[in-house]
């Protein structure tokens, strides 16, 4: 199930990807542009919790699939490198919202400011190199303007790092810390299903993720507790 699910999510962003770039011309009059501008960063999303999921070992019993399609999953995000996503979000799972937490930002909770550290601490010099290297090939393609590359590929990229730090990171583990958090200093989304997974793929039920991360994120809705 787990490995039907994430290829399915990959066939989906490449396959919305490519139909944008040769079907949808650039119209700001056109709403259908904006609409498929979400939808691509909603799979773009899709992508890095899909990686997420392989960091937990919850794609497959088999760690070499995990790992292969954490690889895959994670470099199609952002040309990200999967060995270092997981060993910090071990830090992240070991240390929630502490200064050894890789993914808070103590000195400040200003959602940019906040965001601004967590991207420095993530981009890489390769990363980018592979990103240029990447939009340069797109604008190679017979009919994909750099404009559609931009619009079409590198704005759902960063609408999707906005959504996951949103959800995954900022709203979840800001200040203050309360007594309901838990142990893991996790809020959690009020139940409500087809929002959460709206939102980005459930991972709002924030301390039941980090209660009990082998939990698929397909499945999180199972765990919520009633709030």
């Amino acid at each position: 199930m787990g490995i039907l699910i994430a290829i399915t999510v990959i066939i989906a962003w490449g396959g919305h990807l490519a139909y944008m770039l040769w079907n949808i011309p650039p119209d700001p009059a056109n709403p259908w542009m904006y609409l498929h501008i979400l939808l691509q960063a909603y799979l773009f999303t899709g992508l890095f919790i899909t990686a997420h999921d392989a960091m937990h070992g919850n794609i497959a019993r088999q760690r070499w699939v995990n790992t292969l399609i954490g690889y895959l999953s994670s470099f199609l995000f952002a040309g990200m490198y999967y060995r270092r996503l997981r060993k910090n979000h071990g830090l992240h799972h070991k240390h929630p919202a502490t200064v050894k937490d890789p993914d808070f930002y103590a000195p400040s909770q200003h959602f940019l400011r906040w965001w601004g550290a967590f991207m420095w601490r993530y981009v890489t010099i390769i990363q980018l190199v592979i990103m240029a290297i990447f939009y340069n090939l797109l604008i190679l393609i017979p009919g994909v303007t750099e404009l559609r590359a931009l619009l079409y590929w590198a704005l759902p990229a960063i609408l999707a790092t906005l959504q996951l730090f949103w959800v995954g990171v900022y709203w979840p583990h800001r200040l203050p810390h309360l007594e309901s958090m838990g142990p893991h200093r996790a809020r959690t989304q009020h139940r409500n299903h087809p929002w959460a997974m709206l939102s980005c793929y459930f991972f709002g039920y924030h301390r039941e993720h980090h209660d009990n991360p082998r939990i698929p994120w397909w499945r999180l809705h199972t765990s919520k507790k009633v709030s």
